[in-house]
């Protein structure tokens, strides 16, 4: 009688409420599996490779990346993208440049992207990159990196120059060209001076100011450079 009486009354019956829970709960876990992909990466991995890993539907997955868009904390779906394509060109730069060759165009390019993000990143973009400046206590240092730069990629509002960064990065990270934070783990000190530096970018693009943006990225390409240099110079540790 009751199940009827609540049809009746256009209400769905208590087990049917309870799946209903069940089902939301279900998706949020969803949400946050794939925040966490994400922050772990610094990228969104192709949505074939996700919906694998997390055993769902693509029109599920879908759903959650929908979430995420609509939270600010995914960039907007862009029709024509080609992941593959992508790896591919990023394992032949790999092979044909350095690290020094990858420092020389992350200077031309990430200032560039700093000043735009002080210009042009909503709240929101903003929000994520002064969260992303600090790395959490159990966060993977170099994942944390990789999650602050590609937020002020994001927040310069410049879909080529983003894309063209998600790129370099790539290629950046590639175990043959990373000859800075490859430690970072195991020197908290590093990463603590690295997080003030990251700080200061990130404070000067939500006080809305492109010159000091521009400036305090240059000046943080600049110390990673030499580092690299350090490492490279004879001697140095590699």
């Amino acid at each position: 009688m009751a199940d009827k009486s609540e049809r009746r009354a256009g209400r769905r019956p208590a087990a049917g409420r309870a799946a209903g829970r069940q089902d939301e709960s279900s998706f949020d876990d969803l949400v946050e599996a794939v925040r966490s992909i994400i922050a772990k990466t610094g990228t969104m991995p192709p949505e074939r490779v996700v919906a694998e890993e997390l055993s769902v539907k693509r029109h599920t997955l879908r759903r959650a990346l929908g979430v995420l868009r609509a939270r600010g904390e995914l960039e907007p779906a862009r029709a024509g993208r080609r992941a593959s394509t992508g790896l591919e060109s990023g394992r032949s730069l790999i092979n044909s440049t350095n690290p020094l060759e990858v420092m020389e165009l992350r200077m031309v390019l990430e200032p560039a992207l700093a000043r735009l993000a002080a210009l042009r990143a909503t709240p929101v973009e903003i929000d994520r990159i002064l969260r992303a400046a600090t790395t959490a206590a159990d966060a993977d240092p170099i994942a944390a990196d990789m999650v602050f730069h590609k937020a002020i990629a994001a927040g310069s509002r410049n879909g080529l120059a983003s894309e063209l960064y998600v790129i370099l990065h790539r290629v950046a990270s590639d175990g043959r060209l990373r000859f800075t934070d490859s430690d970072a783990t195991l020197v908290p000190e590093r990463v603590r001076s690295r997080d003030a530096e990251h700080r200061h970018i990130a404070e000067a693009i939500a006080a809305r100011d492109p010159e000091a943006a521009e400036r305090a990225m240059w000046q943080h390409l600049a110390a990673v450079q030499q580092k690299i240099m350090g490492r490279l110079a004879p001697g140095g540790l590699i």
